[in-house]
């Protein structure tokens, strides 16, 4: 990779960082193709079920790899594809099984979640070629556009049970923050407009809870789609559901609208866009709100979980904010041209080295507690490489509508 002088570290050492996690994530796949959560030192937690979602992230950072050249991300991909196809998959009810094991249990809820997963790792392996992930793709993008599509919402639902026929009433804006990531990726890899629309219409309707929060994202509803703000007050410590809005999250969505006016406007630059996109502004707000809600200026690192005003709810760093913070900044940095958020991702990336990049362990530490040591209350061991990887990724690859698309370009790139 180029050297670019905004990012601390630079290209070589994200360039080794990235295979160094690839690497690390090997020992996840067994023969069935599921990828197992590891723990601190890479090995297979025998106490933790195979998740479709890690498994997922899983067949989309080797097909990264694949598209990167990185020997031998072919066949971890496909095994990890394989997986998906026989041994997450319901060959009953159709669709994906939340998790199975350990031993013969399964966790047979089907979770938007989940599903965009899939439909995110079998486009990349579509855009990196490997065989059979169209087909894949197609059962997957089935599912999501009949099961979880409410069109009368323009938003995904979040879970229903084994056979589909009990929908649960939560509704989440997590499941479609990476349903919006899925669906531009599927645009990538398809070329279908339609998933592009839906990418839009739930980026829109998330933009505009959000500008009534003052920029922070609202996470969680009910069955109608109206806000739940005290959701989880009681349990501020959810992996997934947490009460409050997550910094984390603001900078996800920030990054998801640049690349969907990317995504939108082909045609654009690589390095600086001339004409900002529709949904710049928007982004910054979000942007400029997770940082100074979520960045400690004192002890450095980003609290999980603020309050409606602001105030830290829980305050240990996830290795995932960090890297989304990090990513966002590259992007509006390439986006942009501004010096502002190259030196932000200077700042949080010489963080990042310091306190999450595990040298002896391997991996990032997954979870840190509010003075930056090693914890493990909520994210026990370091379940999968996707956060960190695209971080690494995002610094120095074109803006597209999907990751896969950005690499495959850079990669072109550097042949011509």
């Amino acid at each position: 990779m180029d050297e670019p002088a905004r990012t601390t570290g630079g290209a070589a050492w994200r360039h080794d960082e990235l295979r160094r996690l690839l690497a690390f994530a090997q020992a996840s796949l067994g023969p069935d193709g599921g990828a197992r959560w590891l723990d601190d030192d890479g090995v297979p937690d025998a106490h933790q079920p195979v998740h479709t979602w890690i498994t997922a992230r899983t067949a989309h950072m080797y097909a990264l790899g694949t598209l990167l050249g990185v020997p031998g991300a072919d066949a971890l991909a496909d095994l990890a594809l394989d997986g998906l196809r026989s041994y997450l998959a319901d060959p009953v009810d159709g669709g994906w099984f939340a998790s199975r094991g350990p031993g013969d249990a399964v966790d047979d809820t089907k979770s938007a979640y989940a599903h965009a997963f899939v439909v995110l790792a079998a486009s990349s392996a579509v855009v990196a070629g490997r065989p059979g992930a169209r087909g894949l793709l197609d059962d997957a993008l089935r599912i999501l556009d009949q099961e979880f599509w409410e069109a009368d919402q323009d938003m995904l639902r979040d879970e229903w049970d084994r056979a589909w026929t009990t929908c649960a009433p939560y509704r989440g804006a997590n499941a479609n923050m990476h349903g919006v990531e899925a669906l531009l990726a599927a645009h990538s890899a398809t070329g279908d407009p339609l998933w592009l629309e839906r990418a839009s219409a739930i980026a829109d309707r998330v933009l505009g809870w959000a500008s009534e929060r003052d920029w922070r994202v609202v996470e969680h509803f009910d069955a109608s789609w109206r806000p739940q703000p005290e959701l989880n007050v009681d349990h501020p410590t959810d992996q997934f559901k947490p009460y409050g809005s997550t910094p984390g999250h603001g900078f996800e969505w920030a990054r998801l609208l640049l690349q969907l006016d990317a995504a939108q406007d082909p045609g654009a630059s690589d390095e600086v866009v001339a004409a900002p996109g529709a949904r710049l502004d928007a982004a910054r707000r979000l942007f400029d709100r997770a940082a100074a809600d979520g960045w400690d200026p004192d002890g450095g690192g980003f609290v999980y979980t603020v309050d409606w005003y602001g105030r830290p709810v829980e305050q240990r760093r996830f290795h995932w904010v960090a890297a989304e913070a990090i990513a966002a900044a590259e992007v509006f940095a390439r986006v942009t041209g501004e010096e502002r958020y190259a030196r932000l991702a200077r700042d949080w990336w010489a963080y990042a080295r310091t306190a999450l990049v595990d040298v002896e362990r391997g991996s990032w530490h997954h979870e840190l507690d509010a003075l930056n040591h090693p914890s493990a209350v909520v994210w026990v061991g370091k379940p999968d490489v996707y956060h960190a990887g695209q971080a690494l990724l995002l610094a120095d690859v074109p803006v597209t509508g999907s990751l896969a698309e950005s690499v495959r370009a850079w990669r072109a790139q550097r042949v011509e």
